[in-house]
């Protein structure tokens, strides 16, 4: 299993594509066609660097249809065909070339990139042409049936008693199938290094998900794995390898450190030799272990393919040196990494500060006093960031942000997909794709008064015994049936589809949920996306591949006020940058988690997590560590006050980075400050009696 052959490289031609670009970045763009790995340190430049080489290529006669760009979300892909079509746009060869409105036809996600070749190949892999992707949602609920058909849902009843056993629920079921699905391991050790509490399980697991597959099968429905799957089997085809590698001259993938180790495995196959492979991340960022990516991708790249050149990005065009010297420091004792040292040529500013408060209590007003006092000077909410490694640990903080009436919106809460209203919407869409997609069906049913799972099991059974035949379908509304004959037409046309879906759901919605006004927008939102797609398999794919990220259930009071304070997880911050970072909880127990506590790795995965927390900061940095603070435990001790230790990644060398403060002390500081003359109460009680 060969590579195509790469076209000839050329030398880049005098200021193509160099503008705005430092010395290593333009060593990136312009590198030869051999394997190439571009280690881009936090805030360095790797979108626009990436651009710019996408756009070399263009420029060296390189056909758009050529270049496969694998990024991790729509946006992410959207943008980087932007960007390259304007820099190529700018150079004086791209109006002869032809390069004034170029696309990326194939320019996506790893996993619809997958759908697509799935669907060109789709009889060569034993799939239907209208076969469904499967949302998480709706593949948890597919699996929960094959759970409860086993009898394992009512093992979740034998009480909470001591030694009462219970059998993983269906989130976590998929969790646990999608880990051993990703790390391509054994389900032992994915229960062993993931999921121990679920490790007395396996035979039943494999049960499970043997039946959950057959499911999907007899559905014609893909999960979000199948995806990956399916296209690294297409890959161990030797012949399909090579039809597929032929398709491009060049491979170019964003975020390599969050790849898996099947994604990993996909690309070798593309690129054997690894020639036209360009790979851009930083090791350092690698924080995603529990979704299965192998920061080992990354580190070992160059043991992958032979004769690579590496570039890496130092210049950080974000901080200010005083919060990259601490990133730095921090990074500089992790055991494992690509060595780099982050400059800046914002040489002034402030040392980030380190400090430690009472409690939680004291931690939220720390919080509030610093991010009023930087909006007094000119610092809009909307430049500052609170940051936490666990979402409840802004719990606290939030009660004070609505006492003192400031605006905040919270990353990490119910996504838009996930909101009801809108999976039922979709639901009739994707039933309307695949007749045999069950799981859709039995939602879209459930719609209709008085119809429940028995109800909507037997209308689906009648369908199926009918060959689903649209015409077949019945229901004891006409409302309906007429519905889904009209959505189920292959004559129909997709403009439009969305609109009736919406209008016959308007009285269902009101009757089903409160707030119908709020959710009824939601669905005219979801129309107006929807006029973004040329199919409505495409529309139903990819939203769910990559779903939107807002809903009315969602965006509450703080979004209605022009600025608004933001809170995050680490995890959601990663990408993003603010003026001002104030990182709650750094301690033990939180930076390292106490769950990695005694796994070298997960110990080295939470130094890159508060390595990119505090790399999100632009000019100031606050990490906080209350001596006290309290936890939510799940289990039978109930809620409790812990004390908290310094953080072991704050050692000597990190902390002289820092001004360590004490918030009691300087609250004392200052309220010793607005004193005036002394009250004279011994001389009042002398006077009582003189």
């Amino acid at each position: 299993m060969g590579d195509t052959a790469v076209k000839t490289w050329a030398p880049a031609s005098a200021g193509a594509t160099t503008g705005k670009l430092n010395e290593r970045q333009r060593e990136a763009a312009h590198a030869g066609p051999a394997p190439l790995l571009i280690i881009a340190g936090a805030g360095t430049g790797k979108t626009n660097t990436l651009a710019h080489r996408v756009a070399h290529l263009l420029l060296q006669g390189i056909d758009a249809e050529r270049i496969l760009l694998l990024t991790f979300t729509r946006r992410a892909a959207q943008e980087m065909t932007r960007r390259a079509q304007r820099i190529a746009g700018q150079e004086g060869a791209a109006k002869a070339a032809g390069l004034s409105s170029v696309r990326l036809p194939w320019s996506g996600t790893f996993h619809s990139v997958a759908n697509r070749l799935i669907r060109k190949n789709c009889h060569r892999v034993g799939l239907e042409e209208r076969f469904s992707v499967l949302d998480r949602g709706d593949a948890a609920d597919l699996l929960d049936v094959a759970r409860h058909e086993l009898g394992y849902s009512k093992i979740d009843s034998m009480g909470d008693g001591v030694g009462a056993k219970r059998f993983p629920r269906k989130d976590t079921c998929l969790a646990i199938y999608s880990h051993r699905v990703n790390t391509q391991g054994t389900l032992e050790a994915t229960l062993r290094d993931a999921f121990p509490w679920c490790a007395e399980w396996e035979d039943e697991l494999k049960k499970l998900f043997g039946a959950y597959v057959e499911k999907k099968l007899n559905n014609q429905a893909l999960d979000y794995d199948d995806l990956l799957l399916y296209w690294h089997a297409m890959m161990a085809d030797e012949a399909l390898a090579r039809e597929v590698g032929e398709a491009w001259d060049h491979v170019l993938v964003d975020e390599y450190q969050d790849t898996n180790v099947l994604q990993a495995e996909i690309l070798q196959r593309l690129r054997p030799s690894g020639a036209g492979l360009t790979v851009v991340g930083d090791d350092a960022q690698s924080i995603y272990s529990f979704r299965a990516a192998s920061i080992e991708n990354i580190l070992n790249f160059e043991n992958s393919f032979e004769k690579t050149t590496v570039v890496v990005l130092e210049e950080n065009y974000r901080s200010t040196q005083q919060v990259l010297d601490a990133a730095n420091a921090l990074m500089k004792e992790a055991s494992q990494n690509h060595q780099k040292n982050l400059r800046s040529r914002k040489k002034e500013g402030n040392r980030p500060r380190y400090v430690t408060v009472a409690d939680d209590a004291a931690q939220a007003q720390y919080v509030v006093t610093r991010v009023l006092e930087a909006r007094e000077q000119g610092v809009d909410l909307r430049r500052q960031a609170v940051l936490f490694r666990s979402s409840h640990h802004s719990d606290v903080l939030e009660l004070e942000l609505v006492r003192r009436n400031i605006p905040y919106v919270k990353y990490g809460g119910l996504k838009f997909l996930e909101a009801a209203h809108v999976k039922d919407a979709l639901a009739l869409l994707r039933w309307a794709d695949n007749p045999r997609n069950r799981v859709a069906a039995w939602r879209a049913l459930q719609l209709l008064p008085g119809v429940g799972p028995i109800g909507a099991e037997k209308a689906f059974a009648f369908f199926y015994q009918n060959a689903f035949q649209w015409q077949e379908l019945k229901t004891s509304s006409k409302d309906f049936n007429a519905l889904m004959q009209f959505l189920g037409d292959p004559n129909t046309p997709w403009p439009g589809q969305m609109q009736r879906v919406r209008e016959w759901y308007a009285p269902h919605l009101e009757r089903l949920y409160e707030a119908p006004e709020v959710r009824m927008g939601d669905l005219q939102q979801l129309e107006n996306l929807s006029s973004g797609f040329e199919s409505r398999e495409k529309f139903v794919t990819e939203l769910a591949l990559d779903p939107a990220a807002a809903s009315g259930d969602r965006a509450g009071t703080p979004l209605l006020d022009e600025d608004y304070l933001i809170l995050s997880t680490v995890h959601s911050a990663k990408g993003q940058e603010w003026e001002a970072v104030y990182l709650l909880n750094v301690s033990d127990g939180n930076f390292p988690n106490e769950f990695a506590a005694g796994k070298p790795e997960q110990i080295e995965e939470e130094r890159r997590l508060l390595y990119v927390a505090m790399t999100r900061a632009k000019a100031t940095l606050d990490l906080i560590s209350p001596l006290k603070y309290y936890v939510t435990q799940q289990s039978r001790m109930g809620d409790r006050h812990v004390y908290g230790a310094k953080s072991r990644f704050l050692t000597r060398q990190v902390l002289a980075c820092f001004e360590q403060i004490s918030w009691s002390d300087e609250q004392e500081k200052n309220s010793s400050g607005t004193k005036t003359n002394p009250v004279d109460v011994a001389g009042k009680l002398r006077g009582m009696w003189a």
